[in-house]
């Protein structure tokens, strides 16, 4: 009974394509169905789509009845999305990179020579253990304020070989302070550059407290390899085309 009723349901919700000389045969398929299952089911059919679909339907009905569906088949426009532009404000351009993407050093002939200086910090977590010996200048290799202080000014002057597209610089003045901290049992460094000429000395003051830094902690390795390096950063610069710029203002 339920195969009866499920080929009842197929031949009636999928009209078969035949072609006339195959009408003579449809008749067959459905010589086994109860009529009355056949007829309610015609008429539940009726009731969903309000008209009995048909037994069978020709090839060129089919077509038909398939373009008469496509053309009222709403189209569908696919829009997309045009890149937004990208506008590159002159200021904030990477000037060590040329127009086809290689590295390049900037031209700076052209600029006028002014008064520019520059002041970094950072700070370098030593540990209480450490500190203590620092402080009290137990540390096996000696002096490690004092040895660090002039690997800074000696790392300022350079820059310009250890950094490949940095200018060599004829700087006027390096200052490298090392201070110890027992809030949080550290050495806070700072470190300022100056000179007269046509391009900033930001790099120098913070390459400065960089080489100052890693001689404390070459210092003091052997007693602890826990020592960490931070908060290298640049403060504030003086000078220039962009003149005065401070952290935080």
């Amino acid at each position: 009974m339920f195969s009866t009723l499920r080929r009842a349901m197929i031949i009636c919700r999928f009209p078969a394509v035949i072609s006339p000389a195959q009408r003579a045969l449809s008749s067959k398929v459905s010589d086994g169905i109860d009529l009355r299952i056949l007829n309610e089911m015609n008429q539940e059919m009726q009731s969903i789509f309000g008209a009995e679909p048909p037994a069978t339907m020709d090839y060129p009905e089919l077509k038909s009845s398939i373009g008469s569906l496509e053309s009222t088949k709403p189209e569908i426009s696919m829009q997309y999305e045009q890149p937004a532009k990208v506008v590159t404000d002159d200021m904030s351009k990477l000037t060590h990179v040329g127009v086809s993407g290689e590295a390049q050093m900037v031209d700076v002939s052209s600029k006028d020579n002014t008064k520019r200086t520059a002041l970094a910090c950072c700070k370098v977590i030593l540990g209480k253990r450490v500190f203590d010996l620092v402080l009290a200048n137990q540390i096996g290799k000696g002096d490690v304020l004092g040895v660090a202080k002039i690997a800074g000014i000696n790392g300022a002057k350079q820059t310009s070989g250890l950094i490949p597209l940095c200018h060599n610089i004829a700087l006027t003045h390096v200052r490298v302070d090392l201070r110890l901290n027992p809030e949080d049992f550290s050495v806070d460094i700072e470190g300022e550059a100056s000179c007269t000429g046509k391009t900033g000395v930001e790099m120098e003051a913070m390459t400065a407290v960089s080489v100052a830094g890693l001689t404390v902690y070459d210092m003091c390795k052997a007693a602890s390899k826990s020592i960490s390096i931070t908060d290298v950063r640049l403060e504030r610069k003086t000078g220039g085309k962009s003149g005065y710029w401070s952290r935080g203002e």
